[in-house]
């Protein structure tokens, strides 16, 4: 809780006027259904739990979005292997380069 806690202060402080977190795959397709998202950060494994189909339900909806992970890059497999990469531990300079780079300008 107290890392996502930091990472909302950190998205908020990179202009974010709104951060939703979800804590499942089944929560996270359900926020992604109900609404339009500008921009998502996802963690690669969750409790064991891939992220792929969050990355399929965001590429078919055409929101940006960047992987969190602890592993390597290998990780990140088929038609998202190209989305940037934020590696845990990761801090604001990190975010805000990975942001920087999906949002330029």
């Amino acid at each position: 809780m107290l890392v996502l806690m930091a990472i909302e202060d950190m998205m908020s402080d990179l202009g974010a006027e709104s951060v939703t977190a979800a804590a499942t795959v089944e929560q996270a397709l359900k926020l992604i259904s109900a609404r339009h998202f500008d921009f998502a950060m996802l963690d690669i494994n969750r409790d064991g739990i891939r992220s792929d189909p969050v990355a399929n339900a965001l590429g078919a909806d055409s929101v940006p979005f960047a992987f969190s992970t602890g592993y390597g890059n290998h990780f990140v497999e088929g038609a998202h292997g190209e989305q940037p990469i934020l590696r845990k531990p990761y801090n604001r300079t990190n975010l805000t380069q990975i942001v920087n780079q999906m949002f330029p300008g």
